[in-house]
This record gives C-alpha cells, structure tokens and sequence, in this order.
C-alpha cells in the first residue's frame, strides 16, 4: 500500500507542476515517490504496475479536457467520451509503466542518478512518434532562468533530466543511500557557467496578430461565411494602419473552425487581394487546401502585398482525432467537418518577407521539438505558430500548449508570434518570455514586436542527440546491471 501511495503521490505532484496549478517547484521532486516505490520492489512486473498507475492519473489529471473535446465534438456522449479517454490514459501510461519497471533496476547502483535521468529522457521522447505527445516534464521549466539555459543546447530534454537527476537524488536520500551516490547533485551549480538568456527587448519589426474569436459551433451559411470573412478582413486593416511610423511587416490570421478555402473560393480570394494591397503587407493565414485528388490539408499560405500566393506550407503532424482517427477509436468522429481524413504533408516551408526569411507551424506541431527546429535550420529567421485552441474550452490545456509554445521559442532562440482564434494570442520573445498576450474569448487584434534573428543555437544545428545519447547511455548501463546479474 506505501509503494502505491508512493506511485499515487507521483502522479499527483506532476499535475500540480503544470497548468493551471503552476506549482513548478514540485517539478524536481515529483517523481521521488514512485522512484523510492519501485526501489523497493523486486518484482518487475509490480514496479511496471506501480508507473502505469501513476501514469493513468497523471494523464488523466493534466489532459482531462480530452473527455469534454471527445463528448462535445467527437460525437460520442458522455458515457462513451469518458471510456475513450480512460483508454486514452491507460495506452499513455505504458510509457510510465516502462520507465517504473527499468529503473527499479537502475536504482540498484552508485551511479543511479544520471541512469534513471537518462532512461525518464530516451522513454520520454518516444512520445511523439508512438501516438502523442504533450508536456515534457522539463517545460514546467519554462520560467526557472538557471534550468533554462540549457534549452538552446539540449531543448526540453535537458530540463527533463536535471529535474530527474534531482529526483533520483532525493529518492536515494529517502532510502538511505551513502553520500557518494549523492554526488552527482554536486553538478547541478555549474549551470551558472552556461550564457545566460537574452535580455528582454523591444521587437524591430512588428506584424498583426488576429484574433477573430469564431464559435467552434458556428453552423455555416453562404451569407454568414462572406460577413466573417469581410469581418476578419476589416478587422485586420484597421489594427494594420493605426497611424505613426511603424508598419507591419505581416498581418497574420489563425487556424480557424471557419471554411477558408483559398484554393475553391473565388471571393475569398478576392478579399485577401484587397487587404494585402490595402495594408501592402503580406497576409499569412490558416486555411483548407486540397491535394490534387481532393484530399483536404491544414494549411498557412502566405500571401504578397500584391495579393499573389507566395508559398503554402501543408501541416505535417495531425492531431489525432481531431484530423485523423488513430486506430483503435475508429468508433470516434472526427473533430473537424470536412469530408475526409487530412492528408498530412510532406515537408517544412520558409518563406521569404523583405528580404528575410520566415515560418510558420500550425497548432499541435508545437510539442514536436525537433520537428519545429528544422523551419529554422533551413534558414526562418522568425517563427509563427497559428492555431486553434477553441476546442480546449476554459481548462488549463490553452495555459499548457502556451507553455509548449515558448518552450520551442527558447530552444532555438527565435521570436515566436502566436495568432489563436480565441486565445491565448501572444507574442514570445528568443528566451521564451511572454512579451503580452490578447484577452481570451474577444474579437481582437494586436501589433507585436518582434525581431529577425539569423544565429543558430546548437539544438537548432543538431536536433535531438541528447534523447538519443540519453536512449544510449540507459540501454548500456541496464546491459551491464543485467550482466551483473547473471
């Protein structure tokens, strides 16, 4: 009963560290609980056990507005809703489930400190590419200065496995380890050797962010689609010319719940032709796009001062069920309306702006680090990130995607201009600061500043080689704990 208390108790301090809670000190100990758990458990299967409990409730506990977007929009009902996102939690705990059952392993020897941190990196980071990804434990980082330096070199993961380093410390203190399996703490001040972030700025340039604030249940009709679409284009121009001196190098629209489709519509386009020489500034929008056999794609197109279609990039990360249904909930709707699955794209797209480069990445594609890193290796000098976060309702899940969002910033030292249908609308400056942000559920727009900037940041040149070098590590030292006992 202790040991899952402890696995509880885990659980618990995680959500706690995230938002809405914000309790970012729990972070470096969450997981101490359920490492002193799984330390005392010879069993493997009991300490899989142990992880995949904690990791139910803590799936549970920070992504609960899953439930409410698969009842109200999903099509499913509350009873449905429900058991779907209890399967969801449960397939999202095995990582957990894994990471329990090997570190009990770990925790044997004098160097389980930097072991359990890199095995907690290698599982973490699997994420992605298995299904979904969300918050790493290091962005409960994202407003501690120290931790933070180290996001241009390692991205989030470093964060992950200081954090971790400090857990496993404190987990072997509980159980009374000597001091010498201690002594890896002893490295963690040394990170006041590392730069320290970039002093807050004012932004050179500045672009229009729109924030237009459509209903996510909006049943639309000709008549109510053409006074959107003038709306937005109103409301653009009006922010875009508000006197001065300073002009808007864009006008920047969000991922909207709204039929955009500048491939079919005639007089949308026509619109956005009039705006982008009313304003002479380009317009960078989420639209739908189609593939040539009439597949739909999540798009941002940006548009020249003269109207014309500079480049369209095409979203390469679906949202799992709110573009595609994943196997196996083939029983639940698709969020969207449009009459198939998306179409994913196939590459990333930098696009030039008087005579710098930008672009843009759309919604969820911001928990991916080391996908959004390649706009900038391929040369954007400033990102954009349009979404529609509408569907998360009035949970913690838009504080939390904000968070993920200035994480991205920070790790390749970009400005990040952030454009939402209903918040949070928002300018991150290149150490992840929040520079201001737009009242949520308002019909507004906003200038922000913001900088082009050409320096690379080592994690932008080399991508994810500390999850890797973490997987690796891990992989050696459960071969020779193994070895060892046998």
């Amino acid at each position: 009963m202790k040991r899952t208390a402890g696995a509880l108790l885990t659980a618990i301090l995680l959500v706690l560290a995230f938002p809405h809670f914000n309790l970012v000190w729990l972070a470096p100990v969450a997981l101490t609980p359920l490492l002193v758990s799984v330390a005392g458990e010879p069993r493997p299967w009991r300490r899989f056990l142990l992880g995949w409990l904690a990791g139910i409730v803590y799936w549970f506990g920070v992504c609960y507005w899953i439930e409410s977007v698969l009842a109200s929009y999903g099509g499913l009902g509350t009873i449905l809703a429900w058991l779907s996102f209890l399967l969801f939690c449960g397939i999202k705990a095995l990582h957990m489930g894994v990471f329990a059952g090997l570190a009990g392993v770990l925790m044997r020897r004098w160097w389980a400190a930097p072991a359990v941190a890199a095995l907690w990196v290698a599982v973490e980071a699997t994420h992605g590419f298995l299904g979904f990804a969300w918050l790493a434990l290091g962005n409960a980082g994202i407003n501690l200065g120290l931790p933070m330096r180290l996001a241009p070199y390692t991205g989030v993961w470093g964060l992950s496995f200081i954090f971790m380093v400090m857990a496993a410390g404190m987990a072997l203190a509980v159980l009374g380890r000597p001091r010498l399996h201690l002594m890896w703490l002893l490295a963690l001040p040394f990170l006041i050797f590392l730069p320290p972030l970039p002093d807050a700025q004012r932004g050179r340039e500045s672009a229009v962010l729109v924030q237009p604030n459509i209903s996510e249940d909006e049943q639309w009709t000709t008549g109510s689609v053409d006074r959107m679409q003038r709306g937005l284009a109103a409301l653009s121009l009006r922010a875009a010319m508000p006197g001065g001196e300073r002009h808007a190098a864009l006008i920047v629209w969000p991922e909207v719940p709204a039929p955009l489709y500048y491939d079919q519509d005639a007089r949308f386009r026509s619109y956005l032709e009039g705006l982008a020489r009313a304003a002479n500034t380009h317009l960078l929008l989420g639209v739908v796009a189609h593939t040539p056999q009439g597949a739909p794609l999540n798009s941002a197109i940006l548009v020249s001062p003269e109207g014309k279609l500079l480049s369209r990039y095409d979203k390469v990360n679906l949202v799992p069920f709110g573009e595609y249904v994943p196997w196996p909930f083939d029983f639940v709707k698709r969020i969207t309306t449009e009459a198939g699955d998306f179409t994913p794209g196939t590459r990333v797209v930098v696009s030039p702006v008087d005579g710098h480069q930008i672009a843009a990445f759309i919604c969820y594609e911001s928990v991916f680090p080391n996908f959004v890193r390649r706009f900038v290796a391929d040369g954007a000098e400033a990102l954009f990130n349009i979404s529609n976060d509408g569907y998360f309702g009035r949970s913690g899940a838009r504080q939390q995607h904000l968070e993920i969002v200035r994480m991205r910033a920070a790790e390749n030292r970009r400005w990040i201009l952030r454009s939402t249908n209903d918040g949070i609308t928002a300018a991150i400056d290149p150490a992840g600061r929040l520079g201001g942000s737009l009242p949520l559920y308002v019909q507004a727009a906003s200038l922000a500043g913001f900088t082009y900037i050409h320096e690379r940041t080592f994690y932008t040149r080399y991508g994810d080689w500390f999850p890797i070098l973490c997987a690796v590590m891990a992989l050696g030292l459960l071969i020779v704990e193994w070895r060892a006992a046998n």
